[in-house]
């Protein structure tokens, strides 16, 4: 199908700045960052035609790249609230015709998922694909795949400051707009989190990289596997309020 030949980018949000984690994406995993850990994962996916990072121009944020050097990914300065815009700058330098959004808050990220996602998006006419438009697998897996037609139409028409401070909110919260496609997972899994807000989080995503011997080649179904021999694992994080997106 001709969709398939569209270049996919992958946009990896990253900055130094977070409110209960300050510095979180470049805290140590095992032997690497939390940010290579995404980079490193997100190469991985067999869909992804390249991996960009889009970072802040604040001072503090050069950080993020000399750890972009380090692991030679690319790497673009924009504004550090107006992340849908940071995106579309970063999408427009590539010359990506899709993009796919990543948090940098995601060290577990699983590559098949995705690519399945992905997958999801090219089978069918569609403006936006996702994993967590109805949350049905873990937090911290998320994937949004969206064409750059509702990037640009999301970037012209949103104004409200959490629609542009999360980039996709204009796109999945206007179906009258724009085709939305929904990834599921054949059971409900959403109550587990592995994302990285907390120091709880952090310990957990250690704890997880550790039992699989500081590698990562281990995917979704492997931690929940793991999660379900030890199922205290899961309470280490288990108390922690997900930020709302509507701020």
């Amino acid at each position: 199908m001709a969709r398939h030949q569209m270049a996919s980018l992958a946009i990896i949000q990253a900055r130094m700045g977070s409110t209960r984690l300050p510095g979180k994406v470049l805290l140590g995993v095992g032997t690497e960052s939390v940010l290579g850990r995404v980079v490193q994962r997100l190469r991985r996916a067999a869909l992804i035609d390249g991996v960009v990072v889009a970072t802040t121009d604040r001072p503090s944020d050069a950080a993020i790249i000399r750890e972009c050097n380090g692991l030679q990914v690319a790497c673009l300065r924009g504004s550090e609230n107006d992340i849908l815009d940071r995106y579309r700058q970063a999408a427009k330098w590539f010359g990506a015709e899709v993009i796919v959004r990543i948090t940098s808050d995601c060290p577990l990220i699983d590559p098949e998922l995705v690519d399945a996602t992905i997958q999801a998006f090219f089978s069918q006419p569609c403006d936006y694909a996702s994993n967590a438009l109805e949350r049905t697998y873990p937090r911290g897996l998320d994937t949004e795949v969206f064409t750059i037609a509702a990037l640009e139409r999301a970037w012209r028409e949103a104004r409200k400051p959490y629609e542009r401070e999360h980039v996709t909110p204009y796109i999945y919260e206007h179906p009258e707009l724009f085709r939305l496609v929904s990834v599921r997972a054949e059971c409900d899994y959403s109550a587990y989190r592995w994302t990285l807000d907390t120091p709880a989080d952090l310990r957990l995503i250690r704890a997880i990289y550790a039992r699989f011997g500081d590698r990562d080649y281990f995917g979704w179904r492997a931690i929940l596997a793991l999660m379900e021999r030890e199922p205290e694992l899961a309470g280490l994080n288990a108390h922690i309020a997900q930020k709302a997106v509507h701020a």
